[in-house]
């Protein structure tokens, strides 16, 4: 969700349901509450399908009726691509504003408005060491993209591009 460009705001187990299920009380703190930039929530559980027991069932249905109620979408998700979620954790490195230097994005936007190979364009953008941490942000923001992350880790020849209009 972090890598959601369409997340604004984000809270881990974010509150308690409460319900009686006809035999007994029950209670259940969903994963995360997300709020969207067009304003719209959604309340999300993780679990992955092979570890749903029956009670885990009834909760999240429980959940999905709750949040049907307040307007919220409800979602389930499973466990993620793992060759997506070792891209997303190495890209989350370079999150914070300190690896974004305006110079050296603006040489990396000219460098990958022709797709090309993630080192090549590194190094035609200047010097490896202050271009790659930038790179690395610029895909974080989804400035710039790469080829389907979901196929194989971020790598040399990685093909990376521009994506025109993006201006975060």
């Amino acid at each position: 969700m972090d890598f959601d460009r369409d997340v604004v705001g984000i809270s881990s187990q974010p509150f308690w349901l409460h319900w009686h299920d006809g035999e007994r009380e029950r209670r259940h703190a969903p994963d995360y509450f997300v709020r969207r930039a067009d304003g719209s929530a959604m309340v999300v559980d993780v679990r992955a399908d092979e570890r749903i027991e029956p009670k885990d069932a009834e909760a999240f249905e429980a959940t999905r009726l709750l949040c049907a109620q307040a307007g919220w979408r409800f979602e389930r998700l499973g466990i993620p691509d793992a060759v997506l979620l070792a891209n997303i954790r190495w890209l989350s490195r370079y999150r914070h504003p300190r690896c974004l230097h305006d110079s050296a994005a603006a040489r990396l936007r000219e460098v990958f408005s022709i797709p090309g190979p993630l080192m090549v364009g590194a190094d035609a953008a200047g010097d490896r060491l202050s271009t790659l941490p930038v790179l690395f942000h610029l895909l974080w923001l989804q400035v710039l993209a790469a080829a389907d992350m979901t196929v194989e880790l971020l790598g040399p020849r990685t093909i990376v591009h521009w994506v025109s209009g993006v201006d975060r």
